[in-house]
């Protein structure tokens, strides 16, 4: 009788614990197993945390550096832009330059030496030496043509001339002067380049 007594008193136990447990997650019901596994979703969740710093990380200098490059970008555009803002005048100040020189150019030797319009030419000569030196404080200079060889960045050849006193290729005439601003090309040098005589 006693073994029935104590039965009906352990049931009651493990019913009223059971009821106690009532709520509580499995994993944690089996004598602390729950423990044991909260240690490995915490390193889990650090390794993740730093996989997202890593790549965060990399986010910044990815974008520290395309900022970096737009900078670079924008202060060369505006380098170029003061350097060759006066492109478009300049190219129209050759033609100046040009008729100047033919106007020079055209005067008889013996007008030269007549003294009435040595003023005239002294003057034209000076507004020439002027424009000349405007020309190079601004980074305007006159391309180097005749005896070199031709060069297709700089010249651009109108005739080829036979002869044999000049290698084939070289530039024996320059008919239009070549100008460069900075190291721009304004105008190519319009050039005669020596073939061989037939």
């Amino acid at each position: 009788m006693s073994k029935t007594k104590q039965n009906p008193g352990k049931d009651n136990g493990d019913a009223a614990a059971a009821a106690e447990l009532d709520g509580v997650p499995e994993s944690m019901k089996d004598g602390g197993e729950g423990e044991a596994s909260q240690p490995e979703n915490a390193d889990n969740r650090i390794e993740a945390l730093e996989t997202e710093l890593a790549e965060a990380q990399q986010a910044v200098l990815y974008a520290q550096a395309e900022t970096q490059n737009v900078r670079r970008r924008l202060e060369k555009d505006a380098q170029d832009a003061r350097a060759y803002a006066a492109t478009g005048f300049a190219r129209d100040m050759l033609s100046v330059m040009d008729n100047m020189q033919r106007a020079l150019e055209s005067i008889p030797a013996e007008v030269k030496d007549e003294e009435k319009w040595k003023g005239l030419i002294n003057g034209i000569e000076a507004t020439g030496r002027e424009l000349q030196s405007v020309f190079e404080k601004n980074g305007i200079k006159r391309v180097a043509s005749v005896g070199l060889p031709l060069d297709p960045n700089q010249h651009q050849a109108m005739i080829e001339i036979p002869t044999d006193e000049h290698e084939p290729g070289t530039i024996v005439q320059e008919m239009q002067a070549g100008y460069v601003i900075k190291d721009r090309l304004l105008r190519p040098a319009f050039v005669g380049v020596a073939k061989k005589a037939e």
